[in-house]
């Protein structure tokens, strides 16, 4: 089996452009370093304290799709390791004017850049300018800030690391995923993340038009009854609604969602009494969660965001560390 492009000759990770494939024993690396630049701040919660780790390092956040709180959250994680960031959003610029996507590459590898952050609305584009920047400017690091509906690494791994503060032993619960699968990177993502991690049941609810072919085969169970599918699960993930990469009628309409898959305070009764309730963000309330739910004692998105921090600074001291 050939070698992980994410993956050095010693067996480092030199990308980061999925969780599907990535070993257990990086997965943990990331949960563990992570949990270093978090602390207690005294109320139950947790603060990210900064460590000048790449001082003197330069992180290009490369947006080709927009996305202001993705694209926020990695520039924190740089400056709290005290690198210099610079945002750049392709759309607006060189791409537009007709210049190739590798040429853009080739130009801002040029500028003496040590990271890339690259978002791009195309499945695959992380992984093509992985593979040419081995060739040409091999010192470089890509992150995946989400490609298409292909991935989202770094939000998966935030999502572990949350499961496993609130949870601890991965081997001993049931999670939930609701809502677009189909359209998710989120999904995708944290399916393969938690399949790493030896989580013993991984159920998926949604509606049949929002439900990609393949979930078996991953050792997905599928429901498309919210209250069957939430019984005694520990973690429930919820999904927003990707109206921007849904093509046609595959819903009636979010009223008509919300009374079918909404997370309510009665549906939330269905799964164990200290299950925990996620949601990648931005919500839509009304729509995905009750505010109810959203804004209750077992919600724990907030924390995520939190822990998302932490967890990206972590994948950057990773990847600064392992060279090339």
């Amino acid at each position: 089996m050939p070698r992980s492009i994410q993956l050095n000759q010693k067996g480092q990770l030199h990308h980061l452009l999925s969780t599907e494939g990535l070993p257990r024993a990086i997965v943990m690396q990331i949960l563990d370093r992570a949990s270093d630049f978090l602390v207690s701040d005294g109320q139950g919660g947790f603060e990210v304290k900064s460590q000048p780790l790449l001082a003197g390092k330069s992180i290009f956040n490369i947006f080709f799709e927009n996305s202001t709180r993705t694209r926020t959250t990695f520039e924190i994680a740089a400056k709290r390791l005290s690198a210099d960031i610079v945002n750049l959003n392709v759309n607006a610029s060189s791409t537009a004017k007709g210049e190739s996507l590798l040429d853009t590459i080739d130009n801002l590898a040029a500028m003496q850049a040590d990271m890339f952050v690259v978002r791009h609305s195309q499945s695959g584009a992380p992984y093509l300018i992985a593979r040419h920047i081995n060739q040409v400017a091999p010192q470089i690091h890509i992150m995946n800030a989400g490609d298409g509906r292909h991935a989202h690494p770094t939000q998966a791994l935030l999502d572990m690391f949350t499961i496993r503060h609130f949870k601890g032993d991965f081997s001993q619960i049931r999670v939930a995923i609701v809502g677009d699968v189909l359209h998710s990177r989120v999904a995708r993502s944290g399916i393969h993340a938690l399949t790493t991690l030896g989580v013993p049941e991984i159920r998926v609810i949604a509606p049949k038009t929002l439900l990609p072919a393949g979930l078996a085969e991953m050792g997905v169970q599928t429901f498309t009854d919210l209250n069957k599918g939430l019984q005694e699960v520990d973690v429930i993930m919820m999904l927003r609604l990707q109206n921007e990469r849904m093509r046609g009628a595959l819903l009636p309409s979010p009223q008509e969602y919300f009374k079918h898959y909404g997370l309510t305070e009665e549906r939330l009764r269905q799964a164990h009494p200290k299950a925990i309730v996620m949601h990648p963000g931005p919500m839509n309330r009304g729509v995905e969660i009750d505010s109810a739910v959203a804004d209750g004692g077992q919600s724990v998105i907030l924390a995520q965001v939190t822990f998302g921090i932490a967890v990206r600074m972590a994948i950057m001291d990773i990847l600064n560390q392992s060279g090339h």
